[in-house]
This record gives structure tokens, sequence and C-alpha cells, in this order.
């Protein structure tokens, strides 16, 4: 619209112009190299204005010549490029799809339509990886390292190959130039988690969590939750390393990190008690274990309190036991686990009666019979034996064993261990064991390092939070 006004603005003025020197005829007279021009004042006004227009006619059209040949060049490469990205988003669906043998033929159209290699590499590489061809894809995304654009590509596909190899070591160092890459990218972080984890890098891992925290890229309680796990796996490696005054020193350290940064993580408070009875702290050993079952009794607690009790000194007769598992109990006397403790130490000393009624008392706690742990029903049948020499009231107490003892349950695959560790020892997830009953009474195979594990009653354990 405005051109429209400004070319009717540029018609009157020079129709009002026209008529100016219509009205004003005069005359003009030219001499130049013995020659004599005389014509009108509108005439030779006119005569101007056609070689102005003529001569910047002319200009425009030299101009337009000059530059044709780079004008083509720009729209053929325009063409070209436009083609170029076509065959790119088209090689891309390829991929998706599944067809390499499309994915690469189109890979090559665009390089050379393209000829900017790092546009097209990754499609290359994928094209080769849906091939097979690892060899191929790995040369590719080596030659991504190259280019400062695509090196973090060029690290992601070299670790997901050595990953699918099996290779740690290299997995592992790819992992750590990704975050030197991508320092705030939670994918990048997690998989030098995972990767220090598989390695049994304890510290590194820790530090990798630590600096997570730090730039805020996970959330402050996993964070550390998962600096409490491994401050206990610290402190299991540093106490299975050697009887030694540092490693001691260290690995109580790594507990009382642990505890700090969860208190509900009952294997920090086992290892640290253990460690604290062991240094002759029998008095904080025993405050730490009470605390805890205050917070959330477990088994492995009773186990690791009357071992803790026995090394300060008492006698260790049947009665002792029962007095020092009373102690216990009064912190959270209403739990079932306190039942179940005072039934076995009641049970050991002869006590049949207070034996039973710690036991009813967990029976009648629970909504179903069938909820009753099989451990109950074992010890009842043990009361029947022992007092009265009853097998058939005995057996009667076994039959109602059909539900299986808690036990520590991987959450990722189900496996059951006979101890806590901070890595499943079936699918290696970390963090993953819980203290719960089996849903499945046919668990997976076990971990060879369970076959080593003590039984429930046997020396404390580094145990799972509850």
């Amino acid at each position: 619209m405005r051109r429209v006004f400004l070319l009717f603005g540029l018609i009157a003025a020079g129709a009002a112009l026209a008529i100016w020197f219509a009205d004003r005829p005069g005359m003009v007279t030219l001499q130049w190299a013995g020659f004599r021009f005389d014509t009108s004042a509108g005439v030779l006004f006119a005569l101007v204005a056609v070689v102005a227009i003529g001569a910047a006619a002319m200009y425009r059209f030299w101009r337009f010549l000059r530059r044709a040949p780079r004008n083509l060049a720009s729209a053929r490469r325009a063409r070209r490029r436009r083609q170029g990205y076509r065959f790119l988003t088209q090689g891309m669906v390829a991929v998706a799809a599944g067809d390499s043998s499309e994915a690469a033929r189109l890979s090559k159209k665009a390089d050379r339509l393209l000829q900017e290699p790092p546009l097209t590499m990754l499609l290359s590489a994928q094209a080769a990886q849906l091939d097979g061809d690892e060899t191929a894809a790995r040369r590719y995304f080596e030659a991504m390292l190259d280019e400062p654009d695509m090196a973090f590509l060029g690290v992601r596909g070299l670790l997901t190959q050595a990953i699918k190899a099996g290779d740690s070591a290299h997995a592992l160092a790819l992992a750590e130039r990704a975050v030197a890459l991508r320092p705030k990218t939670e994918w990048v972080i997690e998989e030098l988690f995972a990767q220090q984890i598989a390695a049994a890098d304890w510290d590194a891992a820790d530090d990798t969590m630590l600096q997570a925290g730090r730039r805020k890229v996970l959330d402050p309680e996993i964070v550390r939750r998962r600096r409490a796990v491994l401050a206990v796996a610290q402190c299991a490696a540093l106490d299975a390393a050697g009887d030694t005054g540092k490693a001691t020193s260290d690995a109580m350290k790594s507990a009382e990190r642990g505890c700090k940064l969860d208190p509900s993580l009952t294997p920090a408070t086992t290892m640290l008690a253990r460690l604290l009875a062991a240094d002759g702290k029998i008095g904080k050993a025993t405050r730490l274990i009470e605390n805890a079952w205050r917070r959330d009794p477990h088994p492995e607690l009773a186990a690791v309190y009357n071992t803790i009790d026995a090394k300060s000194g008492s006698t260790g007769s049947e009665l002792d036991q029962v007095k020092r598992t009373q102690r216990l109990s009064g912190n959270n006397p209403d739990h079932a686990e306190s039942h179940i403790a005072l039934a076995r130490a009641a049970l050991s000393a002869d006590l049949w009666g207070e034996a039973r009624r710690h036991l009813d008392a967990v029976i009648g706690q629970a909504d179903d019979e069938s909820d009753v742990g099989a451990r109950v029903y074992r010890l009842m049948a043990d009361i029947e034996m022992a007092e009265r020499s009853d097998a058939a009231a005995a057996g009667r107490w076994l039959a109602k064993a059909s539900r299986p003892d808690e036990s520590w349950i991987c959450e990722a695959c189900g496996a059951v261990h006979g101890a806590w560790r901070a890595v499943c020892g079936h699918c290696g997830g970390f963090d993953v064991l819980r203290w719960r009953t089996p849903r499945n009474l046919t668990p997976p195979a076990p971990d060879p390092a369970d076959l080593l594990d003590p039984p429930l009653d046997a020396s404390p354990a580094v145990l799972a939070p509850t």
C-alpha cells in the first residue's frame, strides 16, 4: 500500500512539474563544440529525465550481469542444501524404521549434496549400526570427536558401543569424558555413576554424587541416600581389607558418614555399632542400636546388640540374654520384632509361657494368620517340642508356615540375598535390596557370594534399610 501511494505521489509531482513548465515556456540555448541547440526549458527537462532514467536502467542491468554468476551459484547451493536436508531427514526416518540400506543410501546422497560431514556422520554411523557394521560405526563416532559441535555425540556413540561390548574400562573412560563435555546432563551423570558402581569405585562414585548435588543435577534426597549407601559400601570394603589401624579408622569414619547422611539406613547403624564395640566403645555402640530400634526395629539389630552386650563382660547366661533383650525391646515394646526377639530369648532360657505370650501377641497383631512370617510358627513349634515334646502340635504350627520369612529382596530382579549389600549380586542394581517377604517362593539363581553369608543369628552382618 505504501508503494502505491508513493507511485501516485510521483505521478502527481511529475504532472504538476509539467504543468509548471508549460505555463513558463522559456528558451534554452546550448553551444558546445561549434554546435548550437535551441529548445524550451520543458523539453530540456524532459530530455534530462529520459537520459537519467536510461542511465539508471543501464547501471542496474550492468549490476545484474555482474552478479548473475554468483546469484546462480547461490541459488544452486540453496537448492542442493534443501535437497540435502530433505535426504538427511528421510535418512533419519529410515533409521527409525530400521531400514539400514535405505538409510545408507540417503546418507550418501545427503553427504554429497551438503558437503558437510559433521551433518551426516551421525546418520552414517546409525545406518552402519543398523547394518551390524560396528567397526564402520566406530570410525564415524571417532571422526565426530574432532568436531567440537559433534564431540558429545561421538562420545555417546562410543560409550554405547563399549557398554554393549562389555568393555567396562573403556566405558568408564568415555563416561568421564561425557561428563566433562556435559556436566549438567542427568543421563550422563547417571551413566558415569553406573560405571563407577560396576567397577566398585566407591570413592569416585561418591564424588560424582557430591558434584551432582552441588550442580543441582539430581534431587538432593537421591544424592543423600546414594552417598549414605556408598559410605556403607566403603566401610565394608575397608573393614574387609585388613585389621590395620588406618583401615579401621577409615571404616569407622565411613560408617559415621552413612549414619549422618541417612539415620534410617540400618546397614550404617550395624556397621558402626560393630566397629565401635571392637574399639571398646560399648556404651556408644549400645545407645546407637537402641536409638535405631526405637525408630525401626530389625532382627539384625537385635543380633548385633546381643553380640555387643556380650563383649561388655556379662556372664552370657540365658537369663542375661533375656534381660538384654528386654532392655532393647523396651525402646519399642509393641513392635512385632520386639515380641519376636523376646520370644527367642525366652525360649533359650526355657521360659515357655513368656515365649508363647510374645508370639501370641505377634499373631494377634496380624490381620490374618497367613500374614505371619514362618519364623513365628517355627518358634511356636519349637516351644511345643521343648516344653511338651508334642510332635503333633508342632506339626500343626509348621503347617501354618505357608508365608515365607522376610529376606533381602532385590526390587529390580527379585533375587533373594542372605545379607544386604550395596549392589545386587544377581542384576548389578545399586541400592535395590529391601527387607521384605518374597513374592515368589522360587528365587532366581543365588549370588555365589551369598553362600558365604552368615545365618540370621550368626555374627552381625551389614543390613539394608527397612
